[in-house]
């Protein structure tokens, strides 16, 4: 049953023709508020940085290769040749990023996503939304929508469209619905009590109200996919929830197994988290009518991005108390579930493994194994692994022409790893 299967992809862990797109909220935007956004995170050369200094992207990198998408292999290998190269926290971490700036560009597009989104669940079933307005409401930050709204208008500017297409409005709501399917799922398939410090869908509702709500969505949201009626985003975004189920699949087979490969980490979090990014980035470039290279890279862009959040996501999992992380602290490993800051620490600490292949039945166990993670280097190797993934990440974005949008898209890659900073 897809609604016991489908796993969320929060980088973590989502239709639409009974409103209007709202088009005509944003005729003046392109004058106003990009220049807004440029003046303020572009200075002089006296000032000491610019636009394209805000992330690393360096020149002596050659363009990184665009590998087929099509099977869990080239997740590991579209590097360029040589060495990947990592951003370095301490020279990229000049200015805390906040979400609010940096969405500043796409603002009244994100406004009017969130008036339909409310719109269509709630026509349909005032018990449905309720149950979505817990997620809705509960301090998401549209980043997946967001994403689609920043590439569509980067891209448009190489084709020369000065305004998004209903499809790309459309295809940001759909990715938001399907995202927050995603979300009310998973926390059915973990009995998580908690979200973003509010409590589950299921927990105020039930589980059956939960899993319902959860169902509809998927299937509202599929069926405005269809009537996009563009074959390549159906299948692209189609894929995703498939994906959703084999990321699940994939963790509950190897809950407290130590022998966990790297490689196996990064083929289930691309799964559950990056899939849905990467479909994201490139649905909105089709739609642009943009070269197939583009789209491509757009794609990887999502890729890289969804997996760097991943691991970062894994790390605070260690690092923040369960006030910040909105559950329990260490949760994934309490449930068998071994991240990137466990497989690197099991290299190098055999007493790490006796504990978590006990399933923690001693008391004390739990803490103990998440202080050796903490102590071994585990979760600066994992550092290093989310590094690496937001390098190629702003290298897939050398395909754009320089704009206040593409800018946002790398400083949506800074403001990833600052959550580690």
């Amino acid at each position: 049953m897809m609604s016991m299967t489908c796993r969320n992809l929060d980088f973590g862990r989502t239709g639409l023709d009974l409103f209007a797109c709202g088009c005509s909220s944003n005729a003046s935007f392109e004058r106003s508020s990009v220049k807004k956004y440029a003046k303020a995170v572009s200075r002089s050369s006296n000032g000491g940085y610019g636009a394209r200094k805000l992330v690393c992207y360096r020149r002596d990198i050659s363009p990184c290769r665009v590998f087929s998408t099509r099977s869990p292999e080239t997740l590991l290998n579209g590097v360029a040749e040589g060495p990947p190269p990592v951003l370095d926290l301490k020279t990229e971490s000049r200015r805390p990023i906040s979400v609010t700036k940096l969405f500043e560009v796409v603002a009244d597009d994100l406004q009017t996503l969130n008036q339909n989104l409310r719109s269509i669940v709630g026509a349909e079933n005032p018990v449905l939304m309720s149950a979505a307005e817990q997620i809705f409401g509960a301090g998401g930050k549209r980043m997946r929508p967001a994403l689609v709204f920043l590439v569509s208008r980067a891209t448009a500017q190489i084709v020369g469209l000065q305004e998004l297409t209903t499809e790309h409005r459309r295809l940001a709501e759909i990715i938001e619905m399907i995202h927050t399917a995603s979300l009310i799922h998973d926390d059915v398939l973990d009995e998580s009590d908690m979200r973003r410090g509010k409590e589950t869908v299921h927990q105020l509702y039930g589980t059956r109200v939960a899993v319902l709500a959860g169902d509809f969505m998927f299937a509202q949201s599929s069926w405005y996919l269809a009537n996009l009626e563009n074959l390549e985003v159906i299948k692209l975004i189609s894929q995703v929830i498939k994906d959703f189920a084999s990321g699940e699949i994939k963790q509950a087979s190897s809950l407290f197994d130590c022998d966990v490969k790297l490689e196996e980490y990064l083929i289930k979090s691309y799964y559950k988290t990056a899939s849905l990014i990467a479909a994201s980035t490139k649905g909105a470039a089709i739609f642009s009518g943009v070269d197939s290279s583009v789209s491509e890279q757009m794609y990887e862009y999502g890729r890289n991005l969804g997996l760097s959040f991943q691991v970062v996501d894994d790390i605070l999992d260690f690092t923040q108390s369960a006030e910040q992380l909105g559950k329990p602290a260490g949760s994934d490993l309490a449930t068998g579930n071994l991240t990137a800051p466990v497989i690197f620490s099991l290299e190098k600490e055999p007493k790490l493994r006796d504990i978590i292949e006990s399933e923690f039945c001693e008391t004390g166990s739990l803490d103990e194994a998440i202080q050796l993670v903490k102590s071994c280097g585990g979760i600066e190797r994992a550092q290093d692994l989310a590094k690496e993934k937001a390098d190629l990440a702003v290298q897939n974005l050398q395909c754009l022409p320089q704009s206040a949008f593409r800018l946002a898209l790398e400083e949506m890659v800074r403001y990833n790893l600052q959550r580690i900073d």
